[in-house]
Formats: C-alpha cells, sequence, structure tokens
C-alpha cells in the first residue's frame, strides 16, 4: 500500500499545567467516545498554530491560559490522512472563565504519573512521557515564589499610669473647721460644721 498523497490534517493544543499547589495538568474526556486525551483542536482557515492552541485549550478546559514555549508536535494516521499536532507548554490563569464546549465531557488536572495513566490513546501516552517532565520543570521555574503573609503583629497597648490628681487649694469653709486627721471623711467634716453652726445660733447675740 503507497503512502497517502492527501495534506496532512493541521492541529494544536497544550500541555496545559495549573498549581494546586503542586502542578497538574489537564486531560480531557472526549464525548464522541470516551476517550481521555490531551486538550487540543484543528486549526480553522487561516489560523496560526499557537492561535489555534490557545483557543482549543480554552474551549476544552473552560479556563484562561498564559502560552510559554513551544514543546514539540506529534504525528500519528487519522483515517487516510496523518494528522500533526503542535503543543505548546500552557499556564493557567485564575480560576475557570467558561463552560466546557459540547465534544468535551470532562476536564481533570492529575500529576504527570497520574496523567499519563489517564490517557486513552498510545500515542499520546509516548508523546506525553517524552516531553511531560520538562514541562513541569519550567513551570516550577517560571512559577512565582508565594511568600508567607507576614503576621500583623497587635499595636502595643500604651500602659495606663494614673497620675495623681492635685486637689487644688483646700475649701475654705465657715469658721475654718480643721481636720485633724487624713483618714476624716468628709460626713465628719460636714457633721462638725453643722455643730459649729448649730453653736453660733444658740449662743446669745
Amino acid at each position: 500500500m503507497g503512502k497517502s498523497t492527501r495534506a496532512p490534517i493541521l492541529a494544536a493544543g497544550g500541555i496545559v499545567i495549573r498549581h494546586d499547589p503542586k502542578p497538574r495538568l489537564a486531560v480531557v474526556q472526549r464525548r464522541r467516545d470516551k476517550a481521555w486525551v490531551l486538550p487540543k483542536g484543528k486549526l480553522k482557515p487561516n489560523e496560526k498554530p499557537i492561535a489555534a492552541a490557545k483557543r482549543e485549550v480554552t474551549e476544552e478546559t473552560g479556563c484562561d491560559v498564559r502560552v510559554h514555549e513551544y514543546v514539540g508536535l506529534m504525528s500519528h494516521s487519522s483515517g487516510s490522512a496523518p494528522k500533526v499536532t503542535q503543543f505548546w507548554r500552557m499556564q493557567v490563569i485564575g480560576d475557570p472563565v467558561g463552560k466546557l464546549m459540547g465534544d468535551i465531557k470532562a476536564v481533570e488536572w492529575l500529576p504527570l504519573s497520574a496523567a499519563l495513566d489517564r490517557l486513552s490513546l498510545p500515542h499520546e501516552q509516548l508523546f506525553l512521557r517524552q516531553v511531560g517532565r520538562r514541562a513541569v520543570r519550567r513551570a516550577l521555574a517560571k512559577a512565582p515564589v508565594r511568600q508567607p503573609i507576614p503576621a500583623i503583629a497587635p499595636p502595643p497597648v500604651p500602659a495606663i499610669v494614673q497620675q495623681p490628681v492635685d486637689p487644688g487649694p483646700p475649701d475654705v469653709l465657715p469658721d475654718a473647721v480643721a481636720v485633724r486627721s487624713g483618714r476624716q471623711s468628709g460626713w465628719d467634716v460636714l457633721g462638725q460644721l453643722i455643730r459649729r453652726l448649730l453653736g453660733q445660733q444658740s449662743s446669745p447675740a
């Protein structure tokens, strides 16, 4: 049987990594055959491969991504024509931004070893085994370091110092009632004053 003369089918996709906080890779399940595959898809007419890769990844994972370095290409026969898929390493930005496209039933985020086991197609397993470890290392090298949030010490509580109250000049009472002891209460002083006043009123004019 001779080689196919049909033009290759061009596709693009991503090795998509999310930090949870360890790196996890996206694998998606196709609805038509329930196969678990890497996120990817065919190019539209006049579409650049890198733009198609980002579009397909966003549609199939529901996440916005930042595209990084080129990873490599995967080629396999698809019917009567070869299919060539180019891949870029991608990093998830924030939370999911949309629903999965209709062709995709589910998406899972798995460590590299688990992602290799989950993939249904042998040629995709072989490709990810060749490029996955390097992609994860690059993702870890580029990932921002999460600095611990410094503990905020509560403001110091000022010491409450009770200043002695200056009583001011003593009140001048009628007839200068003398207080013989500092322990005398105000009632004692008032009683002395009342008795003094009563004594003055009862004395003869």
